[in-house]
């Protein structure tokens, strides 16, 4: 192709990409909105209502992620393997979200804890399914920032949640006979539904068979993955899912990040008690709620500058290790002051470490770029372990004494283990960098590589080990 007219092509295939990928932030938002609208309906009345006490209440919390660690892997792996994912993320949405208009109907501890864990078991699905559909179509230069608009869905949700939670609980109490509470788990969980129809139609499939696109942009959205790594985005016929699984459990660097990413996760563990905390400002429960939003708003910007200069300058380590600094600030002054104006500030800070938090998920496609089998696994497996914080977390935020130091105290002590974990990862990939410059082999594969890539793009072999000679690891 004419370079002038591939640049016009690739333009073109990036518009329609980007805007048929935003709603995965739509998603995403009704994804932590059904997750995380416990923690308003607490502050509606749900605890009293149902009977259950702290530990119970941090019971409910945690069971969700035991059904969320035990699908992720198995669920990655189907999603590498079949044609549509777009409908099978549709299909799974549509089922969280008949389960969670069911969090209205409960009436004590037992149901509430079945309910959560069915959520856990669903939702599964999405997250790494919807990173390994962004790392099959956009380059390492390209993916940080469109993981950052993802993960805004995240952030975004989080003030949304609070802004939705008050109107629900301020303006519905009592209608029909019901409880607040229990009309902002029916009115979201239809939202949810509606929207899961929609994401069947809308969300991309794979660049080489995905409606909607022309034949010439399709093939552009190929080569360009190609070239981006050196090898052909493609599982070779030998490799079957469990080909991807073994090689991922062989790779040392995965662990490292496994740990390194639950120490994150604790540390974030706040997100799920965010009305909670700002709580102990001293304002009333709606109030409370209002005041919550903005902080989660600023840190959606600054993941966004964030994740686009970590692109820019191809970088990860300190563009994940700077918001931690800055969560850690923040947890610090949470700490050591009474003043209102300062933790709320405070808050503002912790909220922005989540701008690292989704360069990191970043880290990990980049770090596990072939093959899709592996990659896959990698994604899963990492973000199914983190969840472990996520249970972990869930406990860390009930001794709130003194405005909960010591659990401020926990979640700093996890951001120094990150931060040091990611540390080594950097120190590993940066000897696997050197090692490539020496003409070693930077990664395990099965089969001749650059013979294979060369048979898909349609070029030689000798062309094609160029293009693998181009490939470093970012750090």
């Amino acid at each position: 192709m004419d370079p002038e007219r591939r640049k016009q092509v690739e333009k073109r295939l990036k518009m329609k990409l980007d805007l048929r990928c935003s709603f995965f932030v739509i998603i995403y938002i009704m994804n932590y909105l059904d997750r995380n609208n416990i923690a308003a309906a607490r502050l509606g009345g749900l605890q009293e209502d149902l009977g259950i006490n702290n530990t119970q209440y941090a019971t409910c919390l945690s069971i969700l992620y035991v059904g969320y660690i035990l699908t992720q892997v198995p669920s990655n792996m189907i999603i590498n393997r079949i044609d549509r994912p777009s409908v099978y993320i549709g299909v799974a949405m549509l089922l969280w979200g008949m389960i969670s208009t069911l969090s209205g109907i409960t009436t004590n501890f037992g149901g509430m804890v079945a309910v959560r864990f069915c959520i856990g078991f669903v939702e599964a699905a999405f997250l790494p399914g919807a990173l390994l559909i962004l790392s099959k179509w956009y380059t390492r230069r390209e993916l940080t920032t469109r993981n950052a608009i993802l993960f805004c869905g995240n952030l975004i949700s989080n003030a949304f949640s609070s802004l939705v939670g008050a109107a629900v609980l301020s303006n519905m109490e009592g209608t029909l006979g019901h409880r607040a509470w229990r009309w902002l788990y029916w009115i979201e969980g239809a939202a949810t539904m509606v929207i899961a129809i929609a994401a069947a139609f809308i969300l991309p499939d794979l660049p080489h068979n995905t409606k909607g696109f022309t034949e010439e942009e399709r093939a552009v959205a190929v080569l360009r993955m190609t070239e981006d790594v050196g090898e052909a985005d493609a599982d070779s016929e030998t490799q079957t899912p469990f080909t991807g699984l073994i090689m991922a459990v062989k790779d040392t660097k995965i662990y490292v990040m496994m740990f390194t990413f639950t120490a994150y996760v604790v540390g974030l563990s706040f997100n799920a008690f965010f009305p909670t905390l700002t709580g102990t400002l001293g304002f009333a429960y709606i109030p409370t709620l209002l005041m919550s939003a903005p902080p989660w708003a600023f840190a959606c910007l600054v993941s966004l500058i964030n994740a686009w200069h970590a692109d820019r300058v191809q970088e990860r380590f300190w563009h994940i290790v700077g918001p931690i600094i800055g969560g850690l600030v923040g947890f610090i002054i949470s700490m050591s002051t009474e003043n209102v104006a300062a933790r709320y500030v405070a808050l503002f800070l912790q909220a922005s470490a989540y701008a690292g938090f989704i360069t990191f998920y970043s880290w990990i496609s980049s770090s596990f770029p072939r093959p899709p089998a592996k990659r896959a696994v990698a994604i899963a497996m990492i973000n199914a372990f983190s969840q472990l914080g996520n249970i972990a977390g869930s406990y860390v935020w009930n001794m709130k004494e003194n405005g909960y130091r010591k659990s401020y105290g926990i979640v700093t002590a996890m951001f120094g283990v990150t931060i040091l974990g990611c540390w080594i990862f950097k120190v590993i990939l940066d000897r696997l960098n050197k090692k490539i410059e020496e003409g070693e082999q930077a990664w395990v594969t099965s089969g001749d590589v650059a013979e294979r890539t060369a048979q898909d793009e349609g070029i030689t072999v000798e062309e094609g080990t160029k293009l693998q000679r181009g490939f470093r690891y970012l750090v």
